[in-house]
């Protein structure tokens, strides 16, 4: 008689640390679950088939991803999370942002197919967000949705967090992203109101009983687990090593709405000769000056070139 094949049973990856990562069934129930080999190859928002294995379980398949938002570096490849509808970055009128790490994970997001929306926080901070706003009009320019809201106001002003916040959320899982001083924890304690005691319930279970932050973690922001929250460290440094030099122009909107009106189709858009981009580019001047729609502004252009060069460059 054949040995009956194991049951598979479906789940999704919520959290991991190391090899280690916490599943959750259809009906609800977590476990610890364990690659199949040595490495392993699950990333939060995964949808996978494992099998039981006394109180835990193995991962035996990854499904199939829509997608994977990832950095790379020269050293190693850290991976946010896959299958994500949408990437939300939240920036803060201060401390300043920095427009390159803004652009690197907006080109990141177009890479992957992957909606991003841009999030300025401390609207309450009347001219630091003055200024941050105006400097976000070559992105509004660009189609991105941008949206102002005040996570901690000063005063007895009403916090002020929607802005239609819940609806661009509704239904979809958002990967949420922000760099130290924007408010990314307030946000997400916002939106999840149990969000460590969550965090706290499960690195106890994949850490042996030590409160070590797990790297990604989704959180389900209603009860019918239809709207997901994924809060994600790492924005900070931010490599794009996986981009092609050449392609980077097609993930760069304002940049490649002038690359058809370039000489050579091989164009790098750097330094030759009849380059619509060149001819598109602001000239520099003293202060902010907000380009025309059909202008690319003088530091859009020069973190193009810059990352140009730095992935001209990568070791293989």
């Amino acid at each position: 008689m054949a040995t009956p094949s194991p049951t598979l049973e479906p789940g999704l990856v919520i959290a991991g640390h190391g090899r280690h990562v916490w599943v959750e069934t259809p009906d609800g129930r977590r476990l610890i679950c364990h690659p199949r080999g040595k490495k392993s190859q699950t990333v939060v928002g995964d949808r996978v088939l494992w099998q039981a294995s006394e109180d835990e379980g193995t991962i035996e398949k990854v499904e199939p991803r829509r997608n994977l938002f990832y950095r790379q570096d020269e050293i190693r490849t850290k991976s946010f999370a896959a299958n994500l509808d949408q990437v939300l970055i939240l920036i803060a009128a201060e401390p300043e942002f920095s427009e390159s790490q803004l652009s690197r994970a907006l080109i990141a997001a177009e890479a992957e197919h992957i909606t991003p929306i841009i999030a300025l926080n401390k609207s309450d901070l009347v001219e630091p967000f003055g200024r941050a706003w105006q400097r976000m009009a070559v992105y509004r320019d660009m189609g991105y949705a941008i949206l102002p809201m005040a996570l901690k106001p000063r005063g007895n002003t009403t916090p002020n967090t929607e802005h239609h916040l819940d609806t661009v959320m509704a239904g979809k899982t958002t990967l949420v992203l922000g760099p130290s001083g924007s408010g990314k924890s307030t946000l997400i304690n916002r939106l999840i109101p149990n969000a460590q005691v969550l965090t706290n319930a499960i690195s106890t279970a994949l850490n042996s009983g030590k409160h070590t932050t797990t790297s990604t973690t989704l959180y389900w922001v209603d009860a019918a687990r239809t709207t997901a929250v994924i809060d994600s460290p790492g924005f900070q440094e931010f490599g794009l090593n996986h981009i092609e030099p050449m392609h980077l122009a097609s993930l760069m909107p304002d940049i490649k709405a002038h690359a058809a009106d370039c000489k050579f189709y091989n164009c790098s858009h750097l330094h030759e000769p009849g380059c619509g981009v060149i001819a598109a580019v602001q000239p520099t001047s003293e202060g902010f000056s907000a380009p025309s729609p059909r202008q690319i502004s003088a530091n859009r252009y020069k973190i193009y070139s810059n990352l140009f060069a730095e992935l001209s460059q990568k070791r293989y």
